[in-house]
């Protein structure tokens, strides 16, 4: 018997390290004269948009939380 798996694991450097690189590449080479800010900005920015989405997910889960609730009555017989 193998020990050959069926699943495969895809990792990798995903599309924001390629461009992270490639900006790092044209800066050192000359080709673009940008901040260092903006050549990592692959980086940071995908960070950033996270960041700004768990804070909306925490901004509308307070807001939820904090709505009065309808009560509705029976009549107890």
């Amino acid at each position: 018997m193998s020990n050959t798996s069926t699943a495969s694991s895809s990792g990798g450097i995903g599309f924001a390290g390629l461009l992270t690189i490639l900006f790092i590449a044209l800066k050192l080479t000359g080709v673009i004269t940008w901040s260092w800010v903006w050549v990592l900005s692959p980086l940071w920015i995908g960070l950033a948009l996270v960041l700004v989405f768990l804070l909306l997910v925490l901004v509308i889960a307070l807001i939820a939380t904090n709505r009065p609730l309808k009560r509705t009555y029976r009549s107890h017989r």
